[in-house]
């Protein structure tokens, strides 16, 4: 083994790490804000970092993905890149931001404090709360570490069940757990009484060692969950020893106790109207009802909203566009803590997308129209055809299109009355996903309409059209799609005489 050292340099932190020659650079950068959504297999290209000095290996396989994402020869897939001589890097770390406001809830007063916990797949957010007044006094935020090891559930499921290292995640969020904890009650100098959890059904299982096997394979189905109980001493708190610590159950399958949460903080289950409850992320979730009776559903989204499998997708953090606007003839794009843009996060995905269909740059089926591959948004920050493709398969998963008959006829049965709502009780539909808050209603008509027209074509329809465009020869292709960005300009143009 070789025991040089040598010295990585991390821009623009200044931050200066010695590390052993041959050390691979997925081992030291994760704590740094560089993150490994495929779980370090090379595939995704969201830990690429830029090389400004100094030299490191490049192989053909991570220089064929970072040039189709448009990337140069300075950059590497950190989780492919080993350090063997002094580099300095530019790496993406960004400070993560939580949203909240104070909305009241029902509570009962109590004294002292207390802390609440979301163990998110990519976030954690730690709230201290006087349980007194119900007032939030302070709120820490953490990635979470086990996302070294996939960036989404069903990479986490196959790293604990298949490769064994189920251990060793609840380890990790266990002991960063601990930090945060140990960091509100340190600079706050409070007693806390109690610490409620909440997360995914992943998530949960992962914190408290149940097996993830039966969520690994059809039919997706877990045991009834009691509350989890843990003492201030399993997890290493510096808390009382009577400290009450408790993770609420999930509801089932791949419906967890976030959403549960959700469900006692809107007191849907004390509701005469209905109230619809929405959590559409990587694993996009809703319950709908009332104290008569409450429905859930959830879905594989997949992580367009969140950023990953985007060629410059990132978090809502700062450097993100967040969303995008066209004032006059030009196109605003907000980026968060007025930084200079570095990549793009869900929400400013889903406006890019419908301000492009509102210029007649994308076409009805999501296809970039004209020669470009690309469309710019604030340099160098740029749309791609597959970052199009992905928000679509992101949009696609939760549509209603996209259930079997069986799976309709069972949903409209159990959710017939929704139709039956008025206009005031729709109203309180609750849609809790941070990147709709803000969307203006004509972009979400825009992108529903996106495939409208395809979708009314039956599947066989679908198949002799797709059949006839391929026996066109290569000239014919070339016209059709001449008069298809003429129909797209024309269109524009009657638009802009309005």
């Amino acid at each position: 083994m070789n025991n040089s050292k040598i010295s990585v340099r991390l821009e623009p932190l200044g931050k200066i790490i010695r590390v052993s020659s041959g050390t691979p650079l997925k081992d030291i950068l994760f704590q740094y804000g560089v993150e490994f959504p495929c779980g370090g297999k090379g595939t995704c290209g969201g830990c690429k970092v830029k090389v400004l000095k100094g030299h490191l290996p490049l192989d053909e396989k991570q220089s064929k993905l970072l040039k189709d994402g448009g990337f140069g020869d300075e950059y590497r897939l950190a989780c492919k890149a080993v350090a063997t001589q002094d580099v300095s890097l530019e790496i993406g770390q960004f400070d993560t931001f939580v949203l909240a406001d104070n909305t009241s809830f029902h509570f009962t007063p109590k004294k002292d404090f207390g802390i609440a916990i979301d163990i998110g797949t990519t976030t954690l957010v730690a709230q201290l709360l006087n349980l007194e007044t119900g007032q939030v006094k302070d709120a820490i935020t953490a990635l979470n570490p086990q996302s070294e090891y996939g960036v989404d559930i069903i990479s986490r499921i196959q790293y604990a069940v298949f490769e064994k290292g189920h251990d060793k995640l609840k380890t990790l969020i266990w002991q960063e757990i601990s930090k945060m904890v140990n960091k509100l009650i340190k600079r706050n100098s409070t007693k806390v009484t109690d610490i409620v959890l909440v997360g995914n059904t992943v998530m949960q299982h992962l914190f408290d060692g149940t097996d993830l096997t039966p969520l690994s394979a059809f039919p997706f189905e877990t045991k009834e969950k009691d509350f989890s109980r843990f003492t201030s001493a399993e997890l290493g708190l510096k808390t009382d020893p009577d400290t009450r610590i408790t993770f609420i159950p999930s509801i089932g399958s791949f419906i967890g106790s976030d959403i549960m949460a959700g469900i006692l903080a809107s007191r849907m289950h004390e509701s005469d109207s209905y109230i619809a409850l929405i959590d559409l992320g990587t694993n996009g979730e809703i319950a709908v009802g009332n104290k008569n009776g409450i429905f859930c559903a959830s879905t594989a989204a997949g992580p367009a909203f969140e950023g990953t499998n985007i060629s410059m997708g990132m978090r809502a953090t700062n450097g993100a566009i967040s969303s995008v606007s066209k004032e006059g003839e030009k196109l605003h794009c907000h980026v968060i803590g007025n930084d200079s843009p570095r990549g793009i996060c869900g929400s400013g995905l889903i406006d890019a997308v419908a301000v492009f269909i509102q210029e007649g740059k994308i076409d009805i089926g999501g296809k970039i129209i004209g020669n470009s591959k690309k469309l710019d948004l604030s340099y160098p920050v740029v749309l791609s055809q597959k970052d199009i493709r992905e928000f679509q398969l992101a949009k696609g998963a939760a549509r209603w299109q996209n259930l079997n008959k069986q799976q309709k006829a069972l949903a409209l049965n159990r959710l017939n009355k929704w139709k039956e709502l008025s206009p005031a009780e729709r109203k309180k539909a609750r849609n809790r996903y941070q990147c709709f808050q803000k969307l203006d209603p004509q972009q979400r008509k825009r992108l529903w309409r996106l495939h409208q027209r395809f979708k009314k074509l039956s599947p066989e329809q679908k198949r002799t059209l797709r059949n006839q465009y391929e026996q066109l020869s290569p000239e014919q292709k070339r016209r059709l799609k001449q008069r298809r960005i003429n129909r797209q300009q024309n269109k524009q143009k009657k638009r802009n005489g309005r």
